[in-house]
């Protein structure tokens, strides 16, 4: 018997219950998201293969980690072809989205932050469907954004759809929806670590994680992972989506310089980014059009614009690259040998905000991140050039540029440093620059503070409706009963052999509500109301015999000076009293006066006032 309950005690200090079950359910949302990474790429590539590649001839570079499911056909390039095949998905992609599921339209990341936050993590079941079917039309033909929106919401959608069906709580559901974000994320980027951390630090504006979130979804991320690999062939598995021969360092601390200008010049183009995509948002919404034509529009003014970059550079496929992903175009900037123009790079950078503006912000589906790592490394790219052209015994390798460009810009853009910093660098397979790559991301995330690409992220857990109550505890639990309570105010003792004749004209040269009642040895026995004494009001003839100790209850809830303001909140409402009497912890029985509500509530609201301005300072 001892050995049974060793045993059971250590079960008990492991938690094997919870423990088990986040495994099982974070491992659940892992394999769904991964099997969705599988899927999306999958259909994105088959609509590029039989549209953009069949119909208009042109193919969009890719990094080397990139595995291609179908083959290539070698159609000669149309530009009139591509604008109509733009057009079309675009009009498909609208259609899907206004007709099954509006909340789809966009980036899809702001959709799962804000069903965090704001919908106690409900999303619809048909929305990551939609999701996934449009933004694969959209990338497909051409679109201009990312991966990331769709993916994270076939992650999402799943967590929130198996907690609702396991009647989980809210915070269960929201931790798994968040989760599944982390997931989708790790495993179409391959970067488990970075998807985990992506999916805690996404949330909020401040430089805050939700920590609940960080364990799941690094077990989801993972694994979806790891599902996610097993589609590729052996020598991609593992490979980095930009390869492994990315090899750069920092040449002095001096070269901390540059870098800090690198860093400014991102904050003022991410800023621009965000303004420009909110800004064409606001421009289409005004236009007199049916909403499913919009996305239409917007696809084909992006086809337009690549275009006109694509003829501006005599033909390079490179200035392509501000159409569908664009990954290609950071391939090309990083490897020394084939390094690109500074003119090509910029334009490659300024058209991508045009016409990911153009496709997103008109109601096309896809997302924002993979867009900014084309801007912020385009802009990383011709910075390090200029640089490495004036001063090359500073910087060395002006194409490590291109790497901390894209996590810097992004950082700021989406207030994520931490988990930007990781999934470049598990991205490139480089973490030798771990030092700029921080650098660069903490001052574009403190440049870019009054600005931010996801709208529904939180200002921070304070201002979050899904930690409001978790908040008020423990501002509460931080104040004590005796930091509110007023003591020396007079308090009306009724002795307990008082009439209730004498009761009643003390209630009338009064204005207290609850009279404490006492012994002969002063210690407080029961308490009655100013309630309490109406009920006899109407019958004289008990006024001369009815005592205090009568009409007084002897169950006193009471609290005492060292007792915090969230046990007297509790004892507040639990039997909706507004004042309760305060006893001294030594001396059972001895009042020491009396705690009231109002006061209790505004000492609270000034508690909370003082802190907001704190964290504002």
């Amino acid at each position: 018997m001892e050995y049974v309950r060793r045993f059971d005690n250590l079960l008990k200090a492991f938690d094997l219950k919870s423990t088990g079950k986040w495994f099982f359910l974070s491992g659940l949302i892992g394999i769904v998201a991964g099997l969705g990474a599988i899927a999306f790429q999958f259909l994105s590539q088959l609509v590029l293969s039989l549209a953009l590649n069949g119909v208009a001839g042109y193919m969009p570079l890719e990094p080397v980690g990139e595995y291609t499911f179908l083959p290539h056909t070698h159609t000669e390039f149309s530009p009139w072809h591509l604008l109509l095949v733009m057009a079309g998905g675009g009009l498909v992609s609208g259609w899907l989205v206004f007709k099954f599921a509006p909340e789809a339209a966009g980036h899809g990341t702001d959709g799962v932050i804000e069903a965090f936050h704001e919908k106690r993590g409900v999303i619809r079941t048909r929305v990551p469907f939609i999701k996934t079917v449009a933004s694969a039309v959209t990338l497909g033909t051409g679109g201009s954004g990312g991966r990331e929106g769709p993916i994270a919401q076939i992650g999402a959608g799943f967590g929130s759809y198996l907690a609702t069906r396991l009647k989980l709580s809210d915070r269960d559901r929201r931790i798994m929806v968040a989760a599944g974000m982390g997931a989708g994320v790790g495993a179409i980027f391959r970067a488990p670590l970075a998807g985990a951390l992506f999916a805690g630090e996404i949330l909020y504006k401040d430089a805050e994680i939700e920590s609940d979130v960080i364990v799941p979804a690094a077990i989801s991320s993972i694994i979806g992972y790891s599902v996610y690999s097993l589609s590729l062939p052996p020598d991609y598995r593992f490979t980095p989506l930009f390869g492994r021969d990315l090899q750069f360092e920092v040449g002095s601390t001096l070269e901390l310089i540059p870098y800090a200008l690198l860093a400014i010049i991102l904050s003022f183009v991410a800023v621009l980014y965000i303004k420009v995509f909110y800004g064409t948002h606001k421009i289409f919404d005004r236009l007199p059009i049916p909403v499913m034509l919009r996305p239409a529009l917007g696809a084909l003014l992006a086809g337009l614009i690549g275009l006109g970059i694509f003829y501006g550079f005599d033909g390079d496929v490179r200035a392509l690259a501000v159409l569908s992903t664009g990954y290609g175009a950071i391939q090309h900037a990083v490897a020394s040998q084939t390094t690109m123009a500074i003119p090509l790079l910029l334009a490659i950078a300024f058209g991508k905000i045009v016409t990911t503006s153009c496709t997103i912000s008109s109601g096309g589906s896809g997302g924002v991140f993979g867009p900014s790592m084309v801007i912020g490394g385009s802009i990383g790219s011709a910075v390090g050039q200029f640089f490495h052209e004036y001063s090359p015994d500073i910087v060395h390798h002006p194409q490590a540029y291109t790497i901390v460009g894209m996590a810097g810009f992004f950082a700021g853009a989406a207030h994520a440093p931490i988990s930007t910093i990781i999934m470049v660098s598990e991205m490139t397979g480089n973490y030798q620059l771990l030092l700029p790559a921080m650098w660069v991301s903490t001052l574009c995330f403190l440049f870019c503070r009054r600005w931010t690409l996801y709208q529904k992220q939180a200002p921070s857990r304070m201002e979050s409706p899904a930690h409001r109550g978790d908040f008020i505890v423990d501002v509460l639990e931080g104040i004590h009963v005796s930091d509110v309570f007023v003591p020396g105010r007079p308090v009306t003792c009724v002795p307990e052999s008082m009439t209730l004749d004498q009761i009643v004209h003390l209630l009338a040269e009064t204005h207290e509500s609850y009279f404490p009642v006492v012994n002969e040895q002063d210690r407080v026995v029961g308490i009655f109301s100013a309630r309490d004494v109406r009920t006899y009001l109407y019958d004289e003839t008990i006024w001369n015999l009815a005592i205090a100790e009568d009409i007084m209850t002897t169950k006193i809830v009471s609290v005492k000076p060292n007792d915090d303001l969230n046990t007297a909140l509790q004892r507040f409402t639990s039997v909706n009293l507004d004042e309760l009497p305060v006893f001294d912890a030594e001396e059972p029985g001895k009042l020491l006066g009396m705690l009231r509500r109002k006061e209790t509530i505004a000492f609270y609201n000034r508690q909370l006032l003082r802190r907001k301005q704190g964290e504002v300072a």
